[in-house]
């Protein structure tokens, strides 16, 4: 772990957040519904990109809380010093930058209304795939792309098959989700894979388990399983 690079993460993250606030609170909505532009409370239009007025986590017409305050610095800090501290400079840094910043959005969005917006997931495909490139252009090694590529195949197709079998358990968001997350295991690896993955649905599971013995679930209740992935996925990467 890279000290000075995870400082960087620090100050990024914080610098970022703003941003990513704007997207959860415009992306945090009930499927089919349209991307919030007023206040949940007072339905008066939120300002949109003016200046630093997303640093605010209350509506400015009638100061209703919009968001958790210093939660999303915090987890995008955090994030963004284990991911630069662990690669260091590296060519594929901005690769695995990109998707953990990407990853505390979506996992805010999940957290609050259990859906995982195509309007992220499906335009980072690309901009995943452009990053991966050079990264393998630079480092001279396209058998890390075709991996990533492969991976980010394989986990998606795996994904897919587990919410056709088991419908409502596993939604067509976690699925892009994999997806993303495959390329990302992919390039560092298929042991990286197998962990990241798994890590994911242990997460879940123990998670799940501690609140039906606290009773704040029930076994007809409904978790969000992005977060527990993205968590799972994190740790694999920065521990291998």
């Amino acid at each position: 772990m890279n000290a000075t690079w995870a400082a960087a993460g620090v100050l990024l993250g914080v610098l970022l957040a703003p941003v990513l606030r704007g997207l959860v609170i415009r992306h945090a909505v009930p499927s089919g519904e349209p991307l919030r532009d007023t206040c949940p409370g007072c339905q008066q239009r939120l300002p949109r990109w003016r200046g630093f007025r997303w640093l605010s986590t209350r509506c400015p017409s009638c100061r209703a809380s919009l968001t958790t305050p210093l939660l999303l610095e915090l987890a995008t800090a955090v994030v963004l010093a284990l991911v630069l501290g662990r690669f260091a400079g590296q060519w594929d840094a901005a690769a695995f930058a990109f998707l953990s910043v990407l990853g505390v959005a979506l996992a805010a969005i999940d957290a609050r209304v259990q859906r995982l917006p195509d309007r992220l997931t499906l335009p980072s495909y690309p901009a995943a795939i452009a990053l991966f490139t050079v990264a393998a252009v630079a480092n001279a090694d396209m058998a890390a792309l075709g991996r990533a590529l492969l991976g980010g195949l394989a986990l998606a197709a795996s994904f897919y098959l587990l919410a056709c079998l088991r419908p409502g358990e596993l939604g067509l968001g976690d699925v892009k989700l994999a997806g993303l997350l495959g390329m990302a295991f992919g390039w560092l690896g298929w042991p990286v894979l197998a962990l990241g993955t798994a890590a994911g649905f242990v997460l879940f599971g123990l998670t799940s388990i501690g609140l039906l013995i606290t009773r704040r679930v029930t076994l007809s209740s409904q978790l969000a399983f992005g977060p527990f992935l993205l968590v799972g996925a994190l740790l694999s990467v920065v521990a291998l």
